[in-house]
């Protein structure tokens, strides 16, 4: 009998192992940029034929679904969603023992199909099965819910579980990439298969040989700050893992007094990249005596191209979306056109919003967007430092403000945030149009990166590993106004691709930010269209054709893969 993996299983030689990965709006496998990611590196491997096979978790009850109260909190639910609905299941299981039980692993198989026909296998690892005790049906239903027990838990799912459904389906698997730290007891997986004969327990050295792992093992990294990276108690990974390895083993490449899932991946991979340039650099201050890479990331840029602009680019080249170093052409397209595509991609945000809120915005006005994950370093409420002087810019140059974002469950500080900008909201009702439309998604992403003027990022440097919305806006024509931090310090021609917020500082980026608004960016608009779409060309031209994920995998495949 044929099985739905089998075509797969000759030419496969990559794993590429994610905690979550955005495959569709419907599929609630993601929570933001690191599934967004990973979803716009599978698309682009099927679209570049690449022999890759991605592994996550399914991820039942999604991550969270955001309702937001009348007094601008945000109530957490779950947001489940059925794999049976989009994805088949596969005839195997393998077991991992966690707590001395045999917890069973089976795999969904969903298939992303690219426009041209190639494909990439994504398995989704459940273990929602009859078989298993009732308090281990649900270690790969909610993506990072519950306590440092339960992400231990799926952690060992995800790199354990994997790495063992891989060899049962009959994958042959010559290099396994590791996007973040969460699957790196993959890593140790592989360590047990390749013992040295002469070590002795108890001699305080490494009693595996891990040259032969790390010629496998490709690492990403993407948290600069080092409470993002996961670390549990020996104790925890003792009752947990019991024998699968030496918990002194463990000591020696994840650290003496935690065990660091990012120092575990360190260790244990040959290629080991941050990604951005400046991410690069402070990952490699983070980890002294590693080699650090950068590889930027990219999107993917027919996910993201608003229809309008996918027709406009067609007129370019046809094979825009697999070679978008061809948008290098966007800025010889006629100005009229340009502008009119980015009003249908308006109009549809737009109706979007007064759809889901009520809220009526003015399709002449100017929008700024700002859309992302709402935590301390990304800083959602800087604009609102000076509420007077906002209200003074904005009776100088109109505009209005879309505003997205979910917190993460447990930060609370996130969700005082999304509390505090409803306040300034509230503070400004009838004086700027504002609006906060609830529960992000890959949908709504689509809609806002297209549909705004301006799109606004303002992370505390150097805390942004990369980011990608701005990316996506950019690619559509929307003009960037970031901080100096990840990608947009390498995409920024201040005044060409969009406008930089210089100095440091809380309150010099403050200050900065209203004067760019006020002097700049809102005069432009209102004043001088044609430059602004002259600008709107610049951005797509030097933007799409250069931060897209087709370049990425290009350079993982190639640097990485067949070293």
């Amino acid at each position: 009998m044929v099985s739905p993996i089998d075509p797969f299983l000759s030419r496969t030689r990559v794993a590429y192992f994610s905690m979550e990965i955005a495959l569709k709006p419907e599929m609630h496998t993601y929570s933001g940029g690191l599934g967004v990611l990973a979803g716009d590196t599978a698309r682009s491997c099927a679209d570049l034929g690449l022999p890759v096979v991605f592994v996550t978790l399914a991820s039942r009850q999604g991550y969270l679904r955001q309702e937001i109260d009348a007094e601008g909190r945000q109530l957490d639910h779950a947001d489940p969603w059925h794999p049976e609905d989009w994805a088949e299941p596969l005839d195997a299981m393998v077991a991992v023992r966690i707590e001395g039980r045999p917890v069973w692993v089976r795999p969904w198989l969903y298939v992303l199909t690219c426009p041209i026909g190639h494909e990439a296998p994504v398995l989704l690892l459940d273990t929602n099965l009859e078989h298993n005790d009732p308090s281990d049906r649900t270690i790969t239903d909610r993506l990072y819910g519950g306590d440092q027990s339960y992400r231990l838990k799926q952690e060992i799912v995800l790199g354990i579980g994997g790495e063992r459904l891989l060899h049962a389906l009959g994958f042959e698997i010559s290099t396994y990439h590791l996007n973040e730290g969460h699957a790196a007891l993959l890593a140790a997986a592989l360590l047990r298969r390749h013992p040295r004969p002469s070590a002795r327990p108890g001699d305080g050295a490494l009693r595996y040989d891990a040259d032969r792992v790390r010629e496998r093992c490709v690492f990403t990294t993407h948290t600069p700050v080092e409470a993002g990276h996961d670390q549990f108690s020996y104790d925890d990974a003792t009752r947990l893992l019991g024998d699968f390895i030496e918990i002194d083993q463990l000591r020696l490449l994840a650290g003496e007094a935690r065990l660091n899932m990012t120092r575990l991946a360190l260790n244990l991979s040959g290629y080991v990249n941050g990604v951005a340039r400046r991410h690069a650099e402070t990952a490699a201050r983070m980890f002294p005596g590693y080699d650090i890479r950068a590889v930027t990331n990219g999107v993917h840029v027919p996910t993201w191209t608003h229809p309008s602009f996918a027709r406009l680019f067609q007129g370019i080249d046809p094979g825009w979306g697999h070679e978008p170093e061809v948008l290098l052409w966007a800025d010889h397209v006629p100005d009229d056109a340009v502008w009119a595509v980015h009003q249908e991609a308006k109009r549809d945000l737009l109706a979007e919003i007064a759809r889901t809120t009520g809220v009526a915005l003015d399709p002449e006005a100017p929008i700024i967007g700002f859309a992302r994950r709402m935590t301390g370093y990304k800083r959602p409420d800087l604009l609102f430092t000076d509420i007077d002087r906002l209200r003074a810019i904005h009776a100088a140059h109109p505009f209005q403000l879309v505003m997205a974002g979910k917190a993460h469950p447990r930060d609370e500080g996130g969700k005082k945030l999304i509390r505090d900008v409803h306040h300034h909201m509230r503070r400004l009702s009838g004086e700027v149009p504002m609006v906060f439309v609830p529960n992000y998604d890959m949908a709504l992403a689509r809609l806002l990166v297209a549909g705004a003027d301006i799109w606004l990022n303002t992370p505390l440097p150097p805390l942004e590993a990369s980011g990608t919305s701005g990316m996506k806006a950019g690619l559509n024509g929307v003009l960037n106004l970031g901080t100096l931090d990840g990608w947009w310090l390498e995409a920024c021609i201040d005044g060409v691709t969009g406008w930089a917020i210089g100095r440091d500082g809380d309150g010099a980026h403050a200050q900065a930010l209203y004067e760019k608004l006020d002097q700049a960016v809102l005069p432009l608009y209102h004043r001088d269209r044609g430059r602004w779409i002259w600008m709107m060309k610049q951005s797509i031209s030097k933007i799409g054709a250069r931060f897209n994920s087709q370049r990425m995998m290009r350079r993982y495949a190639s640097e990485a893969y067949l070293r």
